[in-house]
């Protein structure tokens, strides 16, 4: 591995003069030498010099997530519009990332319909095709049906408590017009259960056909239909609590199986 830099910087490493073109590293806690050869003055190509240890190492797979996280949430809530063009150069730019979590990121978001990628052409958000919205629909409610299948004989009074909070906050949102709050209370209230029940499996697509639904989930809270989710949760709650498994489950089945697939 080459690289220039300063004398000055080496011997903070332990650096020590061989000669006039030579540099060595002493014997590092490793017990690994490393050597420097002179490129010219105050200026060196080194092999191995030491990792500076008053930096933390960056976990790439948070910069992945939150890379995939942020994009996903600006398609969401329509900063970014259906067939807009996406320029991974640009959105690197704009997350101050280089462009590899971003390429990633787009690829994740392909998966989940949100973005269709055209090879040797661009990245553009999605439009809200029914087809695709009616099978990712279809498929969360089955999940969210099967997890609250699995979930209430192991519900607590803790879960079901946090359960109801949830449900509060969700009515206040939605009463003050707050959509981004609603739908964030509204995933922490069908997200007990998922946890509740375990399944990675069910977790998994949840994660892969969800965002597709978000932008639906905008034209529900903000329209009548939003006006009786409330009252859906307060019944599928009341169910969960008395242990009706199969009460809870149509409930969770329809909460979601209801969704429109068009935002008109």
């Amino acid at each position: 591995m080459a690289c220039a830099a300063s004398e000055d910087r080496f011997r903070s490493h332990g650096v020590t003069h061989l000669g006039c073109n030579i540099l060595r590293i002493r014997r590092t806690v490793n017990d690994s030498p490393r050597l420097l050869i002179s490129k010219g003055p105050k200026c060196v190509q080194y092999i191995g010099v030491p990792i500076p240890t008053n930096r933390p190492p960056v976990d790439r797979s948070l910069l992945r997530d939150d890379v995939y996280l942020r994009l996903r949430d600006a398609i969401i809530d329509g900063t970014f519009a259906p067939g807009e063009q996406l320029r991974d150069g640009d959105l690197a730019t704009w997350l101050g990332v280089s462009r590899t979590p971003v390429r990633e990121a787009l690829l994740r978001l392909a998966e989940g319909g949100l973005v269709v990628a055209r090879p040797g052409r661009s990245t553009v958000v999605s439009s809200l095709d029914v087809r695709s919205t009616r099978e990712a629909r279809d498929v969360v409610a089955a999940m969210h049906e099967l997890a609250v299948r699995e979930a209430v004989a192991l519900f607590t009074d803790t879960h079901l408590q946090a359960m109801r909070e949830t449900a509060g906050r969700f009515t206040v949102a939605l009463d003050a017009g707050d959509i981004d709050a609603a739908l964030r209370a509204d995933d922490e209230l069908h997200d007990i259960p998922v946890a509740v029940a375990g399944n990675r499996a069910v977790a998994k697509v949840l994660e892969q056909f969800m965002p597709v639904l978000r932008r639906i989930e905008r034209v529900r809270f903000a329209s009548a239909d939003g006006r009786r989710s409330p009252d859906r949760h307060e019944e599928f709650i009341r169910l969960c609590a008395a242990g009706d498994v199969d009460g809870a489950a149509a409930v969770a089945f329809e909460t979601w199986h209801s969704l429109p697939t068009t935002a008109d």
